[in-house]
């Protein structure tokens, strides 16, 4: 059972989601007192919710992991590398970009995107919404995309454009392959691509908990999922909350979950991000929101910017590539190599100085 099938009042679980209790181990560990503080009702109230949420756990055998069950995820090292190099990247549409990410985005893995407006966070998720859906004989995933938009900037028409672009390529590409394959004809429709991306729209921080709560059974439904994005993870988070620590301990659980999903599902997550000011060395410079803790809920971390006229791609942390830039371009068609881009790794040496320029905020 899941703390939105309680049986108790719908504004005490909504409450509930809102102050970060995901599940009922976290609710359960609570106190009367702590609990009736974070939702703002009475003790009484609290230890009756309390009482609901011992009888389902217990119920439901979630007291605490047995040692078996434990034992029963044990791996050991070579067959974890195996499991790695096995794994399949999702194409960004830019062949620098999947350079320096060691061939494009991962499954199992969080990877955080983060830059300035305009500079192609957007464009760069629908694409891959798009590009995890190219078939298997054409050397992609053949699978769909989850697409939770908090800012309401995906635009459908945009989508169809990126998806006409990406079967363009395909044909450019293997030009004799699709005539041999019908099946793999009627997938290289932009239609077909549109239709295999669930589109959720968020309103506020409390539909979002809601929705990433709501992944794991509709995931289980969709088996199919190979990407999860969301564009922004921070946008409500920024505008709703007042209270930090509790902003804090509330992403700190998404992110966990996001985690655990990305892993028991084989599949990416990504989480687009914005930037904010921060003032730093006696000037004001743009960071990723959220804060310095926020960036330990990724596995690798993407920092999009402006180079003069030029976009590129700085992967600021991943746990086993090293620190590199890339140039990209945002076309008609998506994201796409830059114009004169030789498509080679490229170690950028002078980054932390390039970026303190780059990123200075213009008075």
């Amino acid at each position: 059972m899941e703390i939105a099938d309680l049986p108790i009042a719908t504004s005490h679980r909504a409450n509930l989601l809102a102050a970060g209790y995901s599940s009922l181990a976290a609710l359960s560990a609570a106190s009367p007192p702590r609990l009736a503080r974070d939702l703002s009702i009475e003790v009484h109230e609290a230890e009756e919710i309390l009482k609901v949420a011992v009888g389902a756990n217990k119920s439901k055998g979630a007291d605490g992991p047995s040692t078996s069950s434990v034992l029963k995820g044990v791996q050991n090292a070579w067959d974890m590398l195996s499991d790695e190099q096995s794994r399949r990247h999702i194409n960004t549409g830019s062949a620098d970009l999947n350079n320096i990410l060691g061939g494009g985005i991962h499954c199992k893995e969080v990877t955080e995107i983060g830059g300035v407006p305009g500079v192609g966070k957007t464009q760069l998720g629908i694409q891959l919404a798009i590009n995890v859906q190219i078939p298997v004989e054409y050397g992609g995933l053949g699978g769909k995309a989850v697409y939770i938009d908090t800012e309401g900037s995906f635009m459908v028409e945009r989508v169809y454009q990126i998806a006409e672009g990406c079967i363009s390529d395909i044909l450019e590409y293997f030009p004799h392959c699709h005539d041999k394959a019908p099946a793999g004809q009627e997938k290289l429709k932009p239609e077909s691509f549109l239709a295999d991306i669930y589109y959720f729209r968020i309103c506020s921080y409390t539909e979002q908990i809601a929705v990433i709560n709501y992944l794991e059974k509709f995931l289980g439904e969709h088996k199919d999922v190979r990407i999860v994005i969301i564009d922004s993870v921070t946008f409500h988070f920024r505008q709703d909350f007042d209270d930090m620590a509790l902003r804090t301990r509330v992403l700190s659980g998404l992110s966990l979950k996001l985690m655990k999903l990305s892993k028991a599902y084989n599949l990416a997550v990504v989480l687009l991000n914005q930037v904010t000011t921060k003032f730093t060395e006696g000037s004001f410079q743009l960071t990723l929101a959220l804060g310095d803790s926020w960036s330990h809920s990724c596995t690798n971390r993407l920092i999009l910017y402006w180079n003069g006229n030029e976009r590129y791609g700085y992967l600021d942390k991943s746990p086993s590539l090293p620190v590199a830039s890339a140039p990209y371009a945002v076309t008609v068609k998506g994201v796409r190599d830059a114009v004169n881009s030789n498509s080679k790794r490229v170690r950028f040496l002078v980054m932390p100085s390039c970026v303190n320029w780059v990123l200075v905020l213009e008075q």
